[in-house]
């Protein structure tokens, strides 16, 4: 079912539309992948979305092709990225989503490699929610999602420092919604699986026979998709999440709630991705 069309739905169950008129979105890595996928999400749904990313992504471009707007920042740039949100004024909804990944063994991994990721990941989001959280205070309200990941709590191989930065966004993901509640600003986080993005096509989607044996321990037999995940977030920074702060929402396929493979060839087959009962 289309992400969009099922929450319009819930909403509706609910009597209370998931809509963003009225209120200023911005996302940050938001010209490819996730961010871009809520990012369009957001503005389908009244948002003024302004999109966040390195020049090399050409966010204004990516942004004016669906009606957004988009901004050259480096979440690792605190100064640069306070003034794009002075330009911007006080937002009623931040999506920290910025991240990279770098795949080396622990013994391998470069100071370099190490540093970056950590500056990407980790402090890019704690700028950004400390950026966001000085201007919302001022109207005691707002929403701010978090992109964590299920490497917020396992030991990936390969991944040291993804997994540390990721692993450190649950301690952000507190702490600024204990502090930010009495301000009425609600702090929340997507802890995604395996998504089919940029990142991972090369190194999953384009290798069916690691593809296959990775999607054999989730439940759900595939990966996800950025709309999937673009969802979850929009739920969240929604008035529907009204009373949820402080939480990790896995969207993961309930990869982590298996412990061993579930998928059997005696009773299942792999088809082009994903896994499928006999």
């Amino acid at each position: 079912m289309n992400p969009g069309l099922f929450l319009r739905n819930c909403g509706r169950n609910f009597g209370m539309p998931l809509e963003f008129h009225n209120k200023r979105a911005i996302v940050t890595g938001g010209a490819n992948g996730i961010g871009l996928a809520t990012a369009r999400l957001l503005w389908s749904y009244g948002a003024d979305v302004h999109l966040f990313d390195l020049g090399r992504e050409n966010p204004q471009e990516v942004a004016a092709a669906f009606g957004a707007t988009g901004h050259v920042a480096d979440v690792t740039d605190f100064d640069r990225l306070d003034a794009v949100f002075d330009e911007l004024g006080v937002p009623d909804v931040v999506v920290a989503n910025a991240g990279i990944v770098q795949w080396a063994p622990m013994s391998e991994t470069t100071s370099e490699q190490w540093d970056r990721t950590i500056a990407v990941n980790l402090t890019g989001i704690y700028n950004t929610v400390q950026v966001a959280a000085r201007r919302m205070k001022l109207s005691r309200k707002g929403a701010i999602v978090i992109t964590a990941s299920t490497n917020s709590y396992d030991g990936e191989a390969g991944l040291i420092a993804y997994n540390a930065a990721k692993a450190g966004l649950l301690g952000i993901l507190h702490t600024a919604a204990n502090e930010l509640g009495p301000y009425q600003i609600r702090v929340n986080a997507v802890c995604p699986g395996l998504i089919r993005t940029r990142i991972t096509r090369e190194e999953f989607y384009d290798n069916r026979v690691r593809m296959k044996e990775y999607f054999r321990h989730i439940p759900l037999g595939r990966g996800g998709e950025p709309e999937e995940v673009a969802a979850a977030i929009a739920f969240l920074a929604s008035d529907l999440a009204s009373f949820i702060t402080g939480a990790a929402l896995l969207v993961d396929g309930g990869q982590m709630a298996a412990k061993f493979g579930k998928w059997s060839d005696d009773e299942a087959e792999f088809l082009l991705d994903r896994w499928k009962l006999r």
